[in-house]
């Protein structure tokens, strides 16, 4: 076996850059004094060398960085809820911040959390860019994505959910109780859960030998609005669906805005499942028939994982990917077809 080769020093660094030792020290940490070019070309070169600093020379700020793809919802809070109880366990802060609905934060996130030095980062249907990751591993700061937006690869350490088997369960359920109408609100194409959810769908309904009918199939974007048009969609066209699974639990409601603005009645005329299991969702009229997606559990698996990640002996840990299982929960929103379908 070849011996790895050993890491340049950030002395050989500096003389290759050009510049001083100093220099070098305050683009680690961060520091705003230093010419946007010389910056430049040191990152590079402390990526090239797979620079990564020694936790000893790594004095941490006692915060998490908690980073979401879009921060305005219920689901959120979910998350927030789950890292802030791992984080005040270890006696620390969390800092929230949002990408603006771009899968990865921008080039001044990163610098700021340079300058942090927290004890980790946590992004949320999210993800980071090359350059990203080797400025966050120079400084050994730990990271782990939950729910991924993307396939986070074998070196990103991330949880997530069953979403595939979520959302064949969901779909499933509909099946049983007699629909052969279903249509479905699916979340954005360009994040894996809402891709999973979706196949689950049609693998259930081509398990019971239904068609997958694209008439029946609006895109949506996990957001309340979109499924109060995508349902007024659905529930207008001249094959209205007897069941729909929503997707996520906000677009449900928007749903159940929807029928009930065309006067139809759940479960009697419409059949409806969500995914999530918001707290909301028990609240509503109907209960709603949902997913289970542990989201407080999941975020305080990611909380754990980075700091677990980031302490002296988990310099050298292997990513890690875990998955956390859904289930299926009843209750009053979901009922058997009207008698002589639509």
């Amino acid at each position: 076996m070849a011996a790895r080769e050993p890491v340049a020093t950030l002395a050989e660094i500096a003389r290759e850059a050009g510049v001083s030792s100093p220099t070098v020290s305050k683009v680690l940490n961060g520091r705003a004094d230093v010419a946007p070019a010389t910056r430049t070309r040191v990152e590079e070169l402390l990526r090239a060398h797979g620079y990564r600093r020694r936790r000893a020379e790594a004095s941490r700020s006692p915060l998490i960085d908690l980073v979401f793809h879009e921060l305005e919802s219920a689901w959120a809070m979910e998350v927030i809820r789950g890292v802030e109880n791992v984080a005040r366990q270890a006696g620390l802060g969390v800092v929230l911040s949002e990408s603006a609905g771009r899968l990865t934060p921008g080039r001044t996130w990163a610098d700021q959390v340079a300058a942090r030095r927290p004890h980790g980062v946590i992004l949320v249907l999210s993800g980071l860019d090359a350059s990203q990751r080797a400025l966050l591993n120079s400084r050994s700061i730990p990271y782990v994505v939950m729910d991924p937006a993307g396939d986070p690869g074998p070196e990103m350490p991330s949880i997530g959910a069953t979403n595939w088997q979520g959302g064949l369960a969901a779909t499933r359920h509909l099946v049983e109780l007699g629909h052969t109408r279903i249509g479905a609100i699916t979340g954005p194409s360009r994040m894996m859960c809402s891709r999973a959810r979706i196949d689950g769908y049609r693998a259930a309904l081509e398990t019971a030998g239904l068609p997958v009918d694209p008439v029946l199939v609006a895109d949506g974007d996990f957001h309340h609005e979109t499924g109060y048009r995508c349902g007024l969609e659905l529930l207008r066209g001249p094959y209205r669906p007897t069941a729909v699974f929503a997707g996520n639990d906000l677009q449900a409601l928007g749903l159940y805005e929807a029928a009930r603005e065309l006067g139809l009645r759940i479960p009697e005329d419409l059949s409806v499942v969500g995914f999530d299991d918001l707290p909301v969702a028990r609240w509503v009229g109907p209960p709603l028939t949902t997913v289970r997606q542990p989201l407080t559990e999941m975020a305080e698996a990611a909380a754990k994982l980075v700091l677990d990640l980031g302490r002296e002996d988990g310099s050298d840990a292997e990513a890690t990917s875990v998955e956390l299982a859904t289930s299926l929960v009843v209750r009053s929103s979901t009922g058997a077809p009207p008698v002589g379908g639509v």
